[in-house]
């Protein structure tokens, strides 16, 4: 089974823009947790919007071991989820759960992505990010075939028909990343005339931490940085990964990413960095504490302990919502107001 980097796969095998007032994924304004610091942006502390998940495992099949690492859009009226869901043996695809409140999901009973190309074979399709441009949803997942993971490409209309793009970002190269590659978070508008993508990869000290690449085509992806964008900190909460987390949102102040990092002891906590709008590799503020962590049992057992994990983002009147893995079996959400 694939996990988020090197390490948290050793520790697995062990066990393992807007569209309508309401429905916002892209705001133009900016109230996270963490920001105010440095910008001095009003903010709105993090909470637990359930106590308890939104989405556990089912059945026998497909969705029985996990059901995590969610993507979250509003679609049509709805919230739409698209949730990494784990069969017994450890292969992932991809589930289907809408809602009307953010907070309850009805779940398709099949899976609308399973592995089927080459490099999904064996482990799966993972960890979904979503971004829309026109009438296109574009999604980033990892295809892992148990030897490699690597950073895959689907896009659909409808959240539900998928066409395969292929791999995006091959393992094993690039300007510094040594390993596998994952987490690919697309900015929501083209700056200077490309697209713009944050995404995950290892470097030769096996730390995994966050690079850059460009695109004029949303296919073709070219590193835009000779060195990770967003580097590890020894001794911080993010000393070992540094993994973006939900596609950014664009402010006129910057664009603000939300990333997942982790300590020495794998335990996944949740930052923020903010880069200049008009130069996506340069870096204005960053996190120095989490914003959020694992503190219910339910994020702290699990397939991989301590762990809360953010890949979804979306605006629901006057507060955000952020969907998160727990323990990589569960799906949480917290909150935060507008102000």
């Amino acid at each position: 089974m694939f996990g988020r980097c090197n390490s948290r796969a050793a520790n697995r095998r062990r066990r393992d823009r807007p569209t309508a007032a309401r429905w916002l994924l892209l705001p133009a304004a900016v109230v996270f947790l963490g920001l105010a610091a440095a910008t001095g942006y009003p903010l709105g502390e993090w909470r637990r919007a359930a106590e308890t998940p939104i989405l556990s495992p089912q059945g026998t099949t497909w969705e029985s071991a996990g059901t995590f690492n969610p993507a979250v859009v509003g679609y049509a009226g709805k919230f739409v989820m698209l949730y990494r869901a784990q069969d017994a043996a450890g292969t992932s695809r991809l589930g289907y759960a809408e809602g009307s409140d953010g907070i309850h999901f009805h779940r398709r009973a099949e899976p609308v992505l399973s592995p089927e190309a080459e490099y999904e074979k064996g482990g799966g399709v993972e960890d979904p990010r979503l971004q829309k441009f026109g009438a296109t949803y574009y999604l980033t997942y990892t295809g892992y075939n148990k030897k490699d993971a690597q950073l895959c490409l689907a896009t659909s209309e409808d959240l539900v028909h998928w066409a395969r793009q292929g791999v995006i970002l091959p393992a094993y190269k690039g300007n510094w990343n040594k390993g596998w590659t994952k987490s690919g978070a697309i900015v929501p508008e083209k700056i200077g005339g490309k697209y713009w993508m944050y995404w995950l990869g290892t470097a030769a000290d096996k730390t995994d931490q966050m690079g850059l690449s460009y695109s004029s085509d949303l296919l073709d992806w070219r590193e835009a940085t000779e060195t990770p964008v967003l580097p590890r900190r020894a001794g911080k909460f993010d000393s070992r990964v540094v993994e973006p987390g939900p596609p950014p949102v664009l402010t006129e102040h910057g664009i603000v990413l939300i990333y997942n990092g982790a300590d020495d002891h794998l335990v996944y906590r949740t930052g923020i960095a903010v880069f200049d709008r008009k130069n996506p590799r340069k870096l204005l503020s960053r996190s120095a504490q989490p914003v959020f962590a694992p503190e219910k049992e339910w994020e702290k057992a699990g397939q991989v302990p301590n762990v809360v994990f953010v890949e979804g983002i979306v605006q629901q009147d006057k507060r955000w919502l952020f969907y998160y893995g727990g323990a990589d079996k569960y799906v949480g959400v917290a909150e935060a107001p507008l102000r």
